[in-house]
């Protein structure tokens, strides 16, 4: 995630250790559009997703454009992963056996 600019930036000294915002490196564009991908998820579609219903809880806590990045970011993860395996896009997690 780090190529398409979606890590937060760290910041370390001493006792100091937080993550700050996105690097924002890598393609805009890409980015520009996970993040509008996002948004949708968060606002329009209504079908029932684990990935929907982990950004509508994260939007009530850190707000909804901080959510929609992190949203965003996962969509991310799920299509590298996608990619990797072959395996279709599955809307709930399955439960570990």
């Amino acid at each position: 995630m780090a190529w398409l600019g979606l890590t937060t930036r760290r910041y370390q000294s001493g006792e100091v250790d937080y993550g700050g915002h996105i690097s924002r490196r890598g393609d805009a564009h890409l980015r520009g559009l996970l993040y509008e991908a996002a948004t949708v998820v968060l606002t329009r579609t209504r079908a029932d997703s684990d990935l929907r219903h982990w950004g509508l809880r994260l939007r009530e806590t850190i707000g909804f454009k901080r959510a929609a990045v992190a949203v965003a970011r996962k969509l991310a993860v799920i299509m590298h992963a996608m990619l990797k395996s072959g395996e279709p896009f599955q809307r709930t997690a399955a439960a570990p056996t």
